[in-house]
């Protein structure tokens, strides 16, 4: 276990690492931040701030040198970053979940072989490819990069075989997969947080909203098919979490569908989609991942109230933080960031025991 008075290192720098800095905090350790971006919103609430390449080995070993553990707030951190750092000091989670996340066919092929039911999928290395995938998946479908690419970015969607052109250009001609649609009835997480012990435990699923690729809400109770299906897309999670002898919290997002949960994708991180755990939960994901980091026991999961619905305000919606201040049922989380722009999260919102007003 780390004492209080610890440090723990985050790489990355956005409102996830702002939001495992202050629940770290609240347990009694330093953070520092290290991120190559000149913008940091988790640096502000942060005691260290190292501004500096992913790859500047010089920088990251005085990193390591000052922190009694790392972590990392999103997955795309080069992998071999995470492999220096891990030569230093305790890296958690390690490596290889991360490798698997950041590369769509490696994850895919990794459930599969694990017993999980990814969506019928097909790799495309060039475009010459695309129209065999097409050919077996069959349309409509859409087209992913392998590497890179959240919230939407990197993505196409193929009505017809007629759009292959169109699509291959509109991801840069990278190299994909493509994956045929599935025919779900709501969109759901499942998070969980395993501890250095091998302990799992896992908050409520909530149903996902998204727009434009973007989630917009997380809420809670689930209908009746989410729950039935809840279970099976624990333990396909609890399997994956557990061939990684993974430490932290763990996010997989699945289908709801006739024949049962449908895997989409994983985060080895905390989830947008968990941020109603601030308050909806009896313990956080934020708080949960830092305590595992730090060899802590877990904290309960359980859900404190229903209903529950977490709102992201993106772009311009972070005007109306004003007016969401005025609901006495509401929590706000505003991130700090100075840039107002379409697409962008600037920070979220939280009902607990209460719908929204509007």
């Amino acid at each position: 276990m780390l004492p209080p008075g610890s440090t723990i290192g985050i790489l990355g720098g956005g409102q996830l690492g702002r939001m495992l800095a202050v629940a770290a905090a609240q347990l009694g350790f330093k953070v520092h931040i290290y991120a190559p971006d000149a913008e940091s919103v988790a640096a502000e609430v942060t005691a260290h701030h190292s501004q500096a390449a992913w790859d500047d080995e010089p920088r990251l070993a005085a990193f390591a040198a000052a922190c009694d553990a790392v972590t990392f707030e999103f997955e795309n951190v080069p992998v071999d970053t995470v492999r220096f750092l891990s030569g230093h000091v305790a890296v958690r989670p390690g490596a290889a979940g991360l490798e698997i996340a950041q590369d769509r066919l490696t994850e895919k092929s990794f459930v599969a072989d694990l017993g999980g039911r990814p969506a019928p999928f097909a790799a495309v290395p060039g475009r010459a490819a695309l129209d065999g995938a097409i050919a077996g998946i069959g349309t409509p479908a859409i087209l992913k990069t392998v590497r890179m690419g959240y919230d939407g970015k990197g993505q196409a969607r193929l009505a017809t075989s007629e759009d292959a052109d169109t699509a291959w250009e509109s991801i840069g001609r990278h190299s994909a997969v493509l994956e045929g649609f599935v025919d779900f009835a709501h969109e759901f997480s499942v998070i969980l947080v395993r501890g250095i012990d091998g302990e799992i435990r896992y908050w409520d699923s909530t149903v996902n909203v998204h727009d434009a690729g973007i989630l917009a809400t997380a809420s809670l109770p689930p209908p009746p098919i989410v729950l039935e299906q809840q279970d099976a897309a624990r333990a396909m999670m609890a399997g994956i979490a557990d061939a990684l002898d993974y430490v932290g919290v763990l996010t997989g997002e699945f289908f709801a569908t006739d024949d049962g949960p449908v895997f989409n994708e994983m985060a080895p991180r905390v989830h947008n989609s968990g941020h109603w755990t601030i308050e909806g939960a009896e313990t956080s994901q934020f708080e949960n991942h830092i305590r595992a980091v730090a060899g802590l026991p877990l904290g309960s999961t359980a859900t404190r109230a229903l209903p529950v619905t977490m709102r992201n305000l993106i772009g311009a919606d972070i005007a109306a933080v004003p007016d969401l201040l005025a609901d006495p049922h509401c929590h706000v989380h505003h991130y700090s960031k100075t840039e107002v722009r379409p697409g962008r999260k600037l920070g979220h919102a939280t009902w607990v025991g209460s719908e929204p007003a509007a």
